[in-house]
């Protein structure tokens, strides 16, 4: 009887992850993004598809603890004082776009649905609330949680997580068997539980985390870690606010700890798995029944809700001098509901303001909002990039220097620093935009230009170059623009960044006067400077490193003339300097 409730058990978990690593990697082959596989095969697995689960709420209540562990992972990059620095992005930024938004979507609910002005409100203040779960994902999927316009998202979002608390008393005045004593208290409780938290973070958990190393046990530690985690969202969720609100200041608390990256380590694997486990939930909980009864509605409310916060978001960002394309941005993040929709949404039912129908309809809006929000991301990467470019940055136009850079990544902006310290004029293109403005930052003009076009070519001033330097990352695109080149600008001299040996070879053999592997050098660098720290002279050090660019050099020269030895009888012959498998 135990092995059969054992297997009972494991069956519908094997199911589960079995869906997961099918529909991720499918999606993620397809450019749709991870979330949206995620969706996909809670959607197939849920009660409207194979049944194998029922109980969806459950599973999605237990696996918040994803969101949880990723804003306390968040909390971890965001020292205090960094923070304190966003306050004005929080309080300012933030309660604009929201308070803005739910004015907008609680008009569009009365005026196009006919809904009552307490419903329409819920119906709008639940949509407001992003979700923090599908905006982190997106951020971290580009890794833009450290940059500036990340840091704005992660300020709106803690803003939104802070409002659950007001937006739960609204409701609670709402409801006919309110009482406003009992939500006064209420506050009374969340402002206690914070000092609470903020007072144990502050004072407790470095000693906390010492005297659980020293038992020199590593699960000891990261049981630790998932007690101050769990511990800090449970606080907050007793007394009715955000738990991953707590778990983000437990971690804003201990981002100056000197345990801090241990911490972070030993999390990690579970945020992972649970903030897998959550998308899949919200999948399961789409009921397919309500979405074919209603579709109409649902169809229309979900595109009136999108539009309207689409518009606010987007004039928002414009109102805090935010470029255009840093607008469509951020809005095609924002449109969507999210996870606190649903608390929201079933208090609202529980005190009468909203009925069971309703509930389900705006549940099922919001989760329908978060399946397609990666859709209009992907959609408005593509797009805005075009755009983009063309707008929001200069073009190359009779531009005129000496040596023309295209590409200007790590490795262009390197190149060029010795020629500009030699005062040598430069025409410089890349056709990534905010690479362009990130370099118009620090003072470094750039035009957009794709160096594979003949006319970009000739207008970034490749016709009196002296030299071209070609460093941008990609092997096929870089061998295009060398035959380009060798074509219509004879006089310039080619210097080509190459990816890997294979690379090199097909650039020694178009004729490149110069071709590098990006990371040969610093490669050399580095096993020189491992043999002087094992104590081996300069003399012996200068000595190994020259044989080894020597026996380097004749195995290129082999290769590019189409040697026939065998691999195992030139690598007998000239041991390799760098990894069989080319980099």
């Amino acid at each position: 009887m135990a092995e059969a409730g054992l297997g009972q058990t494991i069956g519908p978990a094997v199911a589960l992850m079995s869906a997961a690593v099918i529909a991720v990697p499918l999606f993620r082959r397809l450019g749709l993004g991870s979330v949206l596989g995620y969706f996909a095969a809670g959607v197939m697995v849920g009660p409207s598809m194979l049944g194998l689960f029922t109980d969806t709420q459950s599973i999605l209540h237990f696996s918040e603890l994803g969101v949880v562990m990723f804003l306390f992972v968040i909390g971890l990059e965001l020292r205090p004082q960094k923070l304190w620095a966003l306050r004005s992005q929080i309080f300012g930024l933030g309660l604009v776009q929201v308070a803005l938004a739910i004015g907008a979507l609680a008009l569009t609910a009365m005026l196009l649905f006919g809904m009552s002005p307490s419903a329409a409100f819920v119906a709008g203040a639940g949509f407001v609330l992003s979700s923090t779960a599908v905006i982190m994902s997106v951020l971290q999927d580009r890794g833009d949680i450290s940059s500036e316009e990340g840091q704005k998202s992660v300020a709106i979002l803690l803003f939104e997580d802070l409002m659950i608390v007001p937006l739960l008393a609204v409701v609670a005045f709402l409801s006919p068997s309110s009482h406003e004593q009992a939500g006064l208290m209420d506050g009374f409780l969340a402002l206690a539980a914070l000092l609470l938290l903020l007072g144990v973070a502050r004072w407790g958990l470095n000693p906390f985390f010492a005297l659980l190393a020293r038992a020199r046990t590593r699960e000891v530690l990261t049981a630790g870690a998932l007690l101050v985690v769990l511990g800090a969202a449970l606080l907050m969720d007793l007394v009715g606010l955000s738990m991953a609100m707590g778990a983000f200041l437990a971690g804003v608390m201990l981002s100056s700890s000197s345990y801090r990256y241990q911490i972070e380590s030993d999390v990690e694997p579970f945020r992972g798995l649970l903030m897998g486990l959550f998308f899949l939930a919200v999948g399961m909980s789409l009921d397919l029944s309500v979405v074919a009864v209603e579709w109409p509605f649902l169809m229309s409310m979900l595109a009136a809700f999108t539009i309207a916060k689409g518009i606010v978001v987007y004039a928002v960002a414009r109102l805090f001098r935010n470029s255009s394309y840093q607008a469509l941005h951020r809005t095609s993040m924002f449109i969507q509901g999210g996870e606190f929709a649903f608390v929201l949404y079933t208090a609202a039912a529980k005190g009468g303001v909203i009925d069971a129908r309703e509930n389900a309809l705006f549940a099922t809006v919001v989760i329908l909002s978060m399946g397609i929000t990666p859709l209009f991301t992907i959609a408005a990467d593509r797009l805005l990039r075009t755009q983009a470019s063309m707008r929001d940055v200069d073009v190359a136009r009779a531009l005129k220097g000496r040596v023309l850079i295209i590409g200007f990544g790590r490795f262009g902006q390197i190149a060029s620093q010795a020629l500009l310290a030699k005062r040598i004029d430069l025409s410089v293109i890349d056709n990534n935009p905010d690479r362009i403005r990130d370099a118009g930052r620090y003072g470094f003009k750039v035009f957009f230009g794709d160096g594979l076009r003949l006319d970009t070519l000739r207008h970034s001033g490749a016709g009196s170059a002296d030299a071209i330097m070609i460093c941008i990352d990609d092997p096929k695109a870089a061998l295009q623009i060398v035959e380009l080149a060798q074509h219509e600008f004879p006089q310039a001299r080619l210097m080509v960044r190459s990816y890997d040996r294979r690379h090199a070879v097909d650039l020694i053999r178009a004729g490149v006067d110069f071709q590098i592997r990006e990371t040969v050098e610093s490669a050399y660098q580095m096993g020189a400077e491992g043999l002087r720290a094992l104590g081996y002279t300069a003399a012996e050090v200068q000595e190994i490193s020259a044989d080894i660019r020597r026996r380097d050099e004749e195995r290129l020269s082999e290769q590019v003339q189409g040697d026939a030895m065998s691999g195992r009888d030139r690598l007998l012959l000239h041991p390799a300097p760098e990894p069989l498998i080319p980099h």
